[in-house]
Protein backbone atom coordinates (compact mmCIF):
# COMPACT_ATOMS: atom_id res chain seq x y z
CA UNK A 1 0.00 0.00 0.00
CA UNK A 2 1.62 3.10 -0.98
CA UNK A 3 0.45 7.06 0.16
CA UNK A 4 -1.51 8.10 -2.84
CA UNK A 5 -3.82 4.43 -2.50
CA UNK A 6 -3.99 4.85 1.71
CA UNK A 7 -5.64 8.40 1.30
CA UNK A 8 -8.10 7.66 -1.42
CA UNK A 9 -9.47 4.54 0.71
CA UNK A 10 -11.75 5.15 3.49
CA UNK A 11 -9.48 3.09 6.13
CA UNK A 12 -7.94 6.43 7.83
CA UNK A 13 -9.56 7.12 11.29
CA UNK A 14 -7.63 10.39 12.32
CA UNK A 15 -5.79 12.83 10.14
CA UNK A 16 -4.14 16.11 11.13
CA UNK A 17 -1.88 19.49 10.32
CA UNK A 18 0.96 18.65 12.42
CA UNK A 19 4.91 20.18 13.77
CA UNK A 20 5.18 23.66 13.68
CA UNK A 21 1.41 24.44 12.39
CA UNK A 22 -0.01 22.83 15.23
CA UNK A 23 2.43 24.15 17.73
CA UNK A 24 1.61 27.38 16.50
CA UNK A 25 5.56 28.45 15.62
CA UNK A 26 5.48 27.93 11.96
CA UNK A 27 7.16 30.44 9.83
CA UNK A 28 6.26 31.78 5.62
CA UNK A 29 8.94 29.15 4.86
CA UNK A 30 7.46 26.08 6.87
CA UNK A 31 6.68 22.50 5.26
CA UNK A 32 3.14 21.62 6.34
CA UNK A 33 3.67 18.22 8.38
CA UNK A 34 0.34 15.72 8.23
CA UNK A 35 0.60 12.54 10.84
CA UNK A 36 -2.56 10.23 10.60
CA UNK A 37 -3.77 7.07 11.76
CA UNK A 38 -5.13 3.82 9.28
CA UNK A 39 -6.34 0.51 10.28
CA UNK A 40 -5.25 -1.98 7.00
CA UNK A 41 -7.33 -3.50 5.48
CA UNK A 42 -8.48 -7.01 6.73
CA UNK A 43 -6.45 -9.14 4.32
CA UNK A 44 -3.04 -7.04 4.65
CA UNK A 45 -3.46 -7.70 8.97
CA UNK A 46 -3.83 -11.67 8.12
CA UNK A 47 -1.86 -11.86 5.95
CA UNK A 48 2.10 -12.27 5.75
CA UNK A 49 2.64 -8.15 4.61
CA UNK A 50 1.96 -6.44 7.56
CA UNK A 51 2.21 -2.70 7.21
CA UNK A 52 3.42 -0.51 10.28
CA UNK A 53 3.31 2.71 8.20
CA UNK A 54 3.44 4.91 5.28
CA UNK A 55 5.10 8.04 4.61
CA UNK A 56 6.15 10.47 1.93
CA UNK A 57 9.80 10.16 1.04
CA UNK A 58 10.61 13.25 3.20
CA UNK A 59 8.52 12.15 6.07
CA UNK A 60 6.36 15.23 5.83
CA UNK A 61 3.03 12.88 5.43
CA UNK A 62 3.28 9.80 7.49
CA UNK A 63 0.09 6.96 8.50
CA UNK A 64 0.60 4.88 11.41
CA UNK A 65 -1.39 1.70 11.00
CA UNK A 66 -3.51 1.47 14.53
CA UNK A 67 -1.07 -1.32 15.64
CA UNK A 68 1.77 0.96 15.44
CA UNK A 69 0.36 3.84 16.47
CA UNK A 70 -1.16 1.93 19.79
CA UNK A 71 2.69 0.51 20.14
CA UNK A 72 4.03 4.03 20.33
CA UNK A 73 1.96 5.70 22.40
CA UNK A 74 2.42 2.70 25.23
CA UNK A 75 6.37 3.65 24.72
CA UNK A 76 4.99 7.37 25.44
CA UNK A 77 6.43 8.49 21.67
CA UNK A 78 5.94 12.12 22.24
CA UNK A 79 5.22 12.82 18.42
CA UNK A 80 2.27 10.40 19.13
CA UNK A 81 1.25 11.38 22.47
CA UNK A 82 0.17 14.95 20.43
CA UNK A 83 -2.31 13.13 18.19
CA UNK A 84 -4.42 12.92 21.24
CA UNK A 85 -4.19 17.02 21.79
CA UNK A 86 -4.70 18.38 17.95
CA UNK A 87 -5.66 21.70 18.10
CA UNK A 88 -9.40 21.45 16.68
CA UNK A 89 -8.93 23.26 13.58
CA UNK A 90 -5.90 21.00 12.11
CA UNK A 91 -7.74 17.84 12.62
CA UNK A 92 -8.58 17.15 9.09
CA UNK A 93 -10.63 13.84 9.76
CA UNK A 94 -11.42 11.85 12.63
CA UNK A 95 -13.26 8.85 12.53
CA UNK A 96 -15.34 8.23 15.62
CA UNK A 97 -14.26 4.64 16.33
CA UNK A 98 -10.61 6.88 17.17
CA UNK A 99 -12.34 8.39 20.51
CA UNK A 100 -12.12 4.76 21.50
CA UNK A 101 -8.48 5.80 22.53
CA UNK A 102 -8.22 7.72 25.66
CA UNK A 103 -5.72 10.23 27.18
CA UNK A 104 -5.61 9.05 30.42
CA UNK A 105 -4.36 5.42 29.20
CA UNK A 106 -1.47 7.36 27.47
CA UNK A 107 -0.37 9.81 30.07
CA UNK A 108 2.71 8.54 32.62
CA UNK A 109 5.55 8.86 34.44
CA UNK A 110 7.41 7.72 31.37
CA UNK A 111 6.95 10.78 29.81
CA UNK A 112 9.47 12.66 31.82
CA UNK A 113 12.12 10.24 29.86
CA UNK A 114 10.56 10.66 26.63
CA UNK A 115 9.41 14.45 26.19
CA UNK A 116 12.54 15.54 28.27
CA UNK A 117 14.79 13.19 26.87
CA UNK A 118 14.36 13.71 23.49
CA UNK A 119 14.36 17.49 24.66
CA UNK A 120 18.11 17.34 26.00
CA UNK A 121 18.61 14.75 22.71
CA UNK A 122 18.00 17.71 20.96
CA UNK A 123 20.43 20.10 22.99
CA UNK A 124 23.40 17.56 22.06
CA UNK A 125 22.31 17.87 18.20
CA UNK A 126 22.39 21.28 18.43
CA UNK A 127 25.82 21.47 20.12
CA UNK A 128 27.39 18.72 17.49
CA UNK A 129 26.48 21.56 14.63
CA UNK A 130 28.13 24.38 16.81
CA UNK A 131 31.31 22.19 16.90
CA UNK A 132 30.98 21.53 13.10
CA UNK A 133 30.33 25.26 12.14
CA UNK A 134 32.63 26.50 14.73
CA UNK A 135 35.28 23.80 13.09
CA UNK A 136 34.86 23.36 9.42
CA UNK A 137 37.10 20.29 7.70
CA UNK A 138 38.51 20.64 4.53
CA UNK A 139 37.19 18.77 1.64
CA UNK A 140 40.59 17.59 0.91
CA UNK A 141 41.52 14.51 2.80
CA UNK A 142 44.36 14.07 4.82
CA UNK A 143 46.20 10.49 4.00
CA UNK A 144 47.92 8.47 6.27
CA UNK A 145 51.41 10.22 5.43
CA UNK A 146 50.09 13.06 7.19
CA UNK A 147 50.12 10.91 10.74
CA UNK A 148 53.53 9.62 10.10
CA UNK A 149 56.38 10.96 12.44
CA UNK A 150 59.83 10.28 12.34
CA UNK A 151 61.72 10.02 16.22
CA UNK A 152 64.37 12.59 16.26
CA UNK A 153 66.41 12.73 19.25
CA UNK A 154 63.69 12.63 22.03
CA UNK A 155 61.25 13.83 20.61
CA UNK A 156 59.79 13.96 16.74
CA UNK A 157 59.05 15.66 13.63
CA UNK A 158 56.08 15.47 11.34
CA UNK A 159 57.25 12.99 8.06
CA UNK A 160 56.54 15.63 5.51
CA UNK A 161 58.59 17.86 7.20
CA UNK A 162 61.41 15.05 7.38
CA UNK A 163 61.20 14.03 3.85
CA UNK A 164 61.56 17.68 2.87
CA UNK A 165 63.86 18.50 5.19
CA UNK A 166 66.11 15.60 3.71
CA UNK A 167 65.14 15.97 0.19
CA UNK A 168 63.69 12.69 0.22
CA UNK A 169 60.33 11.44 -1.75
CA UNK A 170 58.21 8.48 0.44
CA UNK A 171 58.13 6.22 -2.74
CA UNK A 172 62.19 5.91 -2.33
CA UNK A 173 61.66 4.47 1.10
CA UNK A 174 60.88 1.01 2.42
CA UNK A 175 59.18 0.09 6.09
CA UNK A 176 59.71 -2.66 8.39
CA UNK A 177 57.80 -3.83 10.96
CA UNK A 178 59.77 -3.03 14.50
CA UNK A 179 58.92 -6.20 16.66
CA UNK A 180 57.11 -6.21 19.23
CA UNK A 181 56.15 -2.21 19.33
CA UNK A 182 53.00 -1.14 18.32
CA UNK A 183 52.74 0.76 14.90
CA UNK A 184 56.77 1.88 14.75
CA UNK A 185 58.69 0.94 11.91
CA UNK A 186 62.25 0.86 10.52
CA UNK A 187 62.81 3.57 7.47
CA UNK A 188 65.18 2.35 4.94
CA UNK A 189 66.42 4.62 1.79
CA UNK A 190 66.83 4.16 -1.84
CA UNK A 191 67.80 7.01 -3.48
CA UNK A 192 68.34 5.11 -6.67
CA UNK A 193 65.07 3.04 -6.53
CA UNK A 194 66.98 0.05 -7.58
CA UNK A 195 66.45 -2.06 -4.61
CA UNK A 196 62.42 -2.66 -5.25
CA UNK A 197 61.13 -0.51 -2.36
CA UNK A 198 57.47 -0.16 -2.15
CA UNK A 199 57.61 3.39 -0.54
CA UNK A 200 55.90 4.43 2.33
CA UNK A 201 52.36 4.59 0.89
CA UNK A 202 51.51 2.28 -2.31
CA UNK A 203 48.96 4.53 -3.16
CA UNK A 204 47.47 8.09 -2.15
CA UNK A 205 43.85 6.29 -0.94
CA UNK A 206 46.07 3.81 1.19
CA UNK A 207 44.80 3.28 4.41
CA UNK A 208 48.06 1.59 5.91
CA UNK A 209 51.67 1.90 5.41
CA UNK A 210 53.31 -0.18 2.95
CA UNK A 211 55.88 -2.86 4.03
CA UNK A 212 59.16 -3.81 1.63
CA UNK A 213 61.71 -6.77 1.81
CA UNK A 214 65.13 -5.07 2.73
CA UNK A 215 68.19 -6.49 1.61
CA UNK A 216 70.80 -7.94 4.26
CA UNK A 217 72.93 -5.17 4.74
CA UNK A 218 70.88 -2.31 4.34
CA UNK A 219 70.80 0.20 7.50
CA UNK A 220 67.74 2.06 8.50
CA UNK A 221 67.81 5.91 8.45
CA UNK A 222 65.13 6.77 10.55
CA UNK A 223 62.48 5.23 12.63
CA UNK A 224 58.95 5.56 11.78
CA UNK A 225 55.70 6.08 14.06
CA UNK A 226 52.52 5.84 12.47
CA UNK A 227 49.20 7.40 14.65
CA UNK A 228 46.77 4.56 13.74
CA UNK A 229 44.51 5.60 16.25
CA UNK A 230 44.38 9.49 15.28
CA UNK A 231 43.97 8.23 11.37
CA UNK A 232 40.82 6.18 12.01
CA UNK A 233 39.35 8.80 14.59
CA UNK A 234 40.30 11.55 11.65
CA UNK A 235 38.64 9.15 8.63
CA UNK A 236 35.50 8.85 11.29
CA UNK A 237 34.96 12.40 11.68
CA UNK A 238 35.37 13.68 8.29
CA UNK A 239 32.69 10.67 7.13
CA UNK A 240 30.26 12.30 9.91
CA UNK A 241 31.21 15.76 8.75
CA UNK A 242 30.54 15.43 4.87
CA UNK A 243 27.64 13.10 5.23
CA UNK A 244 26.09 15.55 7.55
CA UNK A 245 26.85 18.43 5.07
CA UNK A 246 25.37 15.97 2.00
CA UNK A 247 22.11 15.83 4.53
CA UNK A 248 21.26 19.14 6.51
CA UNK A 249 18.80 21.23 5.62
CA UNK A 250 19.91 23.92 3.57
CA UNK A 251 17.28 26.51 4.82
CA UNK A 252 17.96 25.58 8.62
CA UNK A 253 21.94 25.63 8.01
CA UNK A 254 21.64 29.43 6.07
CA UNK A 255 19.54 30.49 9.31
CA UNK A 256 22.18 29.06 11.65
CA UNK A 257 24.61 31.01 9.85
CA UNK A 258 22.84 33.89 9.57
CA UNK A 259 22.19 34.25 12.95
CA UNK A 260 25.77 33.89 13.58
CA UNK A 261 25.48 31.78 16.86
CA UNK A 262 26.40 28.62 15.40
CA UNK A 263 23.63 26.38 16.85
CA UNK A 264 20.96 24.94 15.89
CA UNK A 265 17.84 27.29 16.62
CA UNK A 266 15.35 24.96 15.55
CA UNK A 267 16.84 22.13 17.62
CA UNK A 268 16.87 25.02 20.23
CA UNK A 269 13.22 25.39 20.12
CA UNK A 270 12.19 21.89 20.12
CA UNK A 271 14.08 21.41 23.20
CA UNK A 272 12.06 24.51 25.26
CA UNK A 273 9.23 23.18 23.62
CA UNK A 274 9.27 19.69 24.66
CA UNK A 275 10.69 20.60 28.30
CA UNK A 276 7.51 22.62 28.84
CA UNK A 277 5.24 19.94 27.36
CA UNK A 278 6.37 17.72 29.90
CA UNK A 279 6.28 20.03 32.74
CA UNK A 280 2.31 20.33 31.71
CA UNK A 281 1.81 16.77 31.67
CA UNK A 282 3.29 16.07 35.17
CA UNK A 283 1.53 19.53 36.76
CA UNK A 284 -1.94 19.57 34.47
CA UNK A 285 -2.01 16.20 33.18
CA UNK A 286 -2.92 17.49 29.90
CA UNK A 287 -0.83 16.71 26.64
CA UNK A 288 -1.27 21.08 25.13
CA UNK A 289 0.25 21.16 21.51
CA UNK A 290 -0.25 24.68 20.78
CA UNK A 291 2.29 26.66 22.44
CA UNK A 292 1.06 29.82 24.42
CA UNK A 293 4.54 30.83 24.43
CA UNK A 294 4.96 31.34 21.08
CA UNK A 295 6.70 34.31 21.05
CA UNK A 296 10.09 33.30 23.43
CA UNK A 297 10.15 29.82 20.98
CA UNK A 298 10.44 31.98 17.94
CA UNK A 299 13.19 34.08 19.74
CA UNK A 300 14.86 31.31 20.31
CA UNK A 301 14.16 30.13 16.65
CA UNK A 302 15.73 33.35 15.21
CA UNK A 303 18.90 32.69 17.10
CA UNK A 304 18.17 35.73 19.70
CA UNK A 305 20.09 34.08 22.56
CA UNK A 306 23.49 32.96 23.05
CA UNK A 307 24.35 29.36 23.34
CA UNK A 308 25.54 29.01 26.44
CA UNK A 309 22.25 31.10 28.08
CA UNK A 310 20.05 28.25 26.49
CA UNK A 311 21.94 25.79 27.65
CA UNK A 312 21.62 26.65 31.09
CA UNK A 313 18.01 27.49 30.85
CA UNK A 314 17.15 24.13 29.52
CA UNK A 315 18.99 22.63 32.31
CA UNK A 316 17.67 24.88 35.03
CA UNK A 317 13.55 23.84 33.27
CA UNK A 318 15.20 20.12 32.77
CA UNK A 319 15.67 20.06 37.09
CA UNK A 320 12.07 21.48 37.28
CA UNK A 321 10.81 18.92 35.56
CA UNK A 322 12.55 16.26 37.40
CA UNK A 323 10.94 17.76 40.43
CA UNK A 324 7.13 18.29 39.63
CA UNK A 325 7.47 13.80 38.02
CA UNK A 326 8.91 13.03 41.27
CA UNK A 327 6.02 15.09 42.91
CA UNK A 328 3.18 14.29 40.77
CA UNK A 329 0.34 11.54 40.76
CA UNK A 330 0.60 10.32 37.36
CA UNK A 331 0.57 6.18 36.91
CA UNK A 332 4.53 5.09 36.21
CA UNK A 333 3.24 3.92 32.92
CA UNK A 334 0.82 4.11 29.98
CA UNK A 335 -1.95 1.79 31.07
CA UNK A 336 -1.55 -0.99 28.27
CA UNK A 337 -4.09 -3.46 29.26
CA UNK A 338 -6.91 -0.13 28.67
CA UNK A 339 -4.91 0.51 25.12
CA UNK A 340 -4.93 -3.13 23.81
CA UNK A 341 -8.39 -3.62 25.12
CA UNK A 342 -9.37 -0.47 22.85
CA UNK A 343 -7.32 -1.99 19.55
CA UNK A 344 -9.12 -5.20 20.06
CA UNK A 345 -12.51 -3.74 20.41
CA UNK A 346 -11.51 -1.12 16.98
CA UNK A 347 -10.29 -3.89 15.04
CA UNK A 348 -13.37 -6.20 15.87
CA UNK A 349 -15.94 -3.39 14.93
CA UNK A 350 -14.03 -1.90 11.62
CA UNK A 351 -13.64 -5.60 9.82
CA UNK A 352 -16.92 -6.62 11.45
Amino acid sequence: MNLQILQSSNHIIFESVTGSKAYGTNLATSDTDIKGIFIAPKEVFYGVNKIEQVSDAKNDITYYEVGRFVELASKSNPNILEMFAMPRECIQHQHPIFERFKMKDVLSKQCRFTFAGYAMAQIKKAHGLNKKIVNPMSEKRKSVLDFCYIVEGHGSISLSKWLKENDIKQEECGLVKISNMRDLYALFYDKNEKLGYKGILLNPTANQVSLSSIPKGEEKVAILSFNKDGYSAYCKTYREYFDWVKKRNPHRYENTIEHGKNYDAKNMMHTFRLLDMAYEIATEGMIRVRRPNRDFLLKVRSGAFEYDELLKRAEDRLAEVDAVFDNCNLPDKPNRTALNQALIEVRSEWYK
